[in-house]
């Protein structure tokens, strides 16, 4: 186990390291643990994959999920790849058009810790450097990813922090590495796949708010940003869940990138995610890279559509 920063080193944020396991990041001065990221592999019918759970705000409230009893296969904030050329990089069963949902194990993959190129925490902010590898059930290398993860504008007055996420997969293959989703492969609204938020069942019935809309219309739809509020079991209060694409993600797909739309839904379960191929499969060839980062806010309180469109206004990329 090693340590970073913390409150005996001038303040700060403070990161411990269970090598082989995870790291965690908290706050001394409130006492609270804001997230882990989980490295360790887990159940091969789950994809494995590293995650981020538990991710809390800063006065200790939980906001993510970790195998629900719906979707034993949803761990807080992870990665995924929902359809990948006909393996399953998000674990469970996997849509077949005209036949629904199916037990096919041999077809569900995963992402694999290599090593860490940084860990380390500095005052009010923590990175954790990391590169994987992707694979089908077979074993095959498809995929390199290096990933980069911060931690950063802590602002315990207002209640708020944030992390990027940032990601660059490259194919390893001889062939394209194609990037789908439940609708790709024929089922309506289902285009989950990519950088996936699981929120707590307390926020099922949450507000989901976008920049010029409310609710779970907003299914599909193209926007800079989307955030979910939601009410705590346990503890008074709400927390605010935002993600938000990096300018260089070319959500709307004007600038040639592929677009970006949102999976988001409040009911049955809360979950957000800024699909990389909700309606149309993404092609990746052979030594291409795909990058994407994005920004994740947690917030104390129900923050509306202003209070998130000044705090994004406020703390450009």
């Amino acid at each position: 186990m090693s340590a970073a920063g913390g409150a005996d080193e001038g303040g700060g944020l403070r990161l411990v390291h269970c090598l082989g396991d995870r790291i965690t990041v908290s706050d001394p001065a409130r006492g609270v643990e804001l997230l882990a990221y989980v490295y360790r592999p887990e159940a091969a019918w789950e994809a494995p994959r590293p995650y981020l759970h538990p991710l809390r705000t800063l006065r200790g409230d939980l906001v993510t999920d970790y195998r629900p009893n719906d979707h034993r296969w949803h761990k807080g904030l992870s990665l995924t790849a929902s359809h990948l050329s006909g393996a399953n990089l998000w674990g469970g069963n996997t849509y077949v058009h005209g036949e629904g949902y199916l037990a096919l194990p041999e077809r569900v993959g995963s992402m694999v810790h290599v090593g860490f190129d940084q860990v380390a925490a500095d005052g009010d902010r923590a990175v954790v450097a990391e590169r994987l590898t992707w694979h089908p059930y077979g074993g095959e290398l498809w995929a390199e990813e290096s990933r980069r993860i911060e931690v950063h504008d802590v602002d315990r007055d207002a209640g708020v922090w944030a992390l990027t996420w940032a990601s660059a997969v490259t194919n390893r293959r001889e062939e394209p590495l194609r990037f789908g989703s439940p609708t790709t492969a024929g089922r309506e609204r289902a285009g989950y796949t990519g950088l996936f938020w699981r929120g707590p069942r307390s926020f099922r019935g949450g507000r989901i708010i976008g920049p010029d809309g409310e609710g779970p219309a907003l299914m599909a739809s193209q926007s800079e940003w989307l955030a979910v509020t939601g009410e705590h079991d346990g503890s008074d209060g709400h927390a605010t869940v935002v993600v938000a694409h990096a300018l260089g993600n070319d959500h709307t797909g004007a600038g040639g990138t592929h677009p970006a739309h949102w999976f988001v839904r409040n009911e049955p379960f809360v979950g957000l995610a800024p699909s990389w191929a909700f309606f149309d499969e993404l092609e990746l060839a052979p030594g291409d890279t795909l990058t994407r980062r994005y920004r994740v806010i947690v917030a104390d309180g129900a923050w509306g559509r202003e209070e998130v469109a000044a705090y994004l206004e406020s703390h450009p990329w």
